[in-house]
């Protein structure tokens, strides 16, 4: 008896976002069905992978991610363009850590003139991130918006304190917006509603649900995904058709299993390659739950992903 693959037709479509302009622009989305389950529907545009960038040399991060991006890290303009130029990354997304108030507290000027100086050095589009402060992420994101006007960014994080803010500077200036809520597929959907009573097209906005790294709590974060996507293809569910971004770089290399040197913990390997499986290990997880963005920071993992999403027929 010949096998007859089970085929299941969903009613619904995760939407299509065009994040750029032109020639260079990226469109995420538009996915008929559930990751890799190419046989039962369309999977029009692949995952992308977005490289980190941070306006201010970071600190304490581990020597293998230092040594692998090198000095570039001093200037985000440098950066940016070997992510593009060196590391294949689809999107830089441009961390603007040092407008925190509890660190630099650099302005919004000053956070306005390095996107637009790494704007203008790179030509594929730019995600830019606040610091995670929501009243000064509202200011950042505003000015920052205001100086790219017009390029179709993504921008966020649009949270319950600040979405109005953002979302305004998003429809005002010509950019998507990210919405994030901390891991409930009924606070994700309900932002998105607020966002999209602003005035913000459907087509314009970007789910973030938050993440932790392999070991830290990313079965929460699979589960909210794997909820939402079922909820916007099996019940046509328009509120939980935003595409996904995933930011998960910064999550997996602050965890004491890739920080831990070879002497303290020798039963544990390499402490490089141990760093490298790990990021790679949880944006894989992320991207079979239904991510449609993974940010990223070592171009080794990078290169192992983009490896394993051609294998899995989902990369060219």
């Amino acid at each position: 008896m010949e096998f007859q693959e089970p085929i299941q037709s969903y009613s619904g479509r995760i939407r299509e976002v065009t994040i750029g302009t032109g020639d260079a622009a990226v469109k995420i989305g538009g996915e008929s069905t559930l990751p890799c389950y190419l046989f039962e529907g369309e999977l029009p545009h692949q995952p992308q992978i977005a490289m980190e960038v941070y306006d201010v040399p970071p600190q304490n991060w581990p020597k293998t991610v230092e040594t692998a991006l090198g000095d570039v890290i001093k200037d985000p303009v440098l950066w940016a363009k070997k992510c593009q130029d060196e590391f294949q990354a689809d999107l830089i997304c441009l961390q603007l850590a040092s407008t925190d108030p509890n660190g630099e507290n650099r302005s919004a000027e000053d956070a306005a003139a390095t996107v637009k100086a790494v704007a203008e050095a790179v030509s594929i589009p730019l995600i830019i991130l606040g610091s995670g402060n929501a009243e000064k992420d509202a200011e950042v994101l505003k000015k920052a918006a205001d100086a790219t006007n017009g390029k179709n960014f993504l921008i966020g994080p649009a949270v319950e304190e600040n979405y109005k803010v953002v979302s305004a500077a998003a429809l005002g200036y010509g950019h998507n917006v990210i919405g994030q809520t901390p891991n409930d597929v009924n606070m994700a959907k309900q932002l998105n509603i607020l966002i999209t009573q602003l005035g913000v097209k459907p087509e314009k906005v970007v789910t973030d649900t938050t993440t932790g790294a392999l070991g830290y709590g990313i079965e929460y974060t699979y589960s909210v995904i794997e909820r939402l996507e079922l909820a916007a293809l099996q019940q046509n569910d328009e509120m939980a058709q935003m595409p996904l971004i995933s930011d998960l770089g910064k999550e997996v290399w602050k965890t004491k299993e890739v920080k831990t040197s070879l002497e303290e913990e020798p039963s544990w390997g390499d402490p490089a390659k141990r760093g490298i499986l790990w990021e790679a290990l949880t944006a894989l997880t992320l991207l079979m739950a239904g991510s449609n963005i993974l940010v990223m920071r070592h171009p080794d993992a990078v290169k192992l992903v983009l490896k394993m999403m051609k294998k899995l027929s989902i990369r060219n």
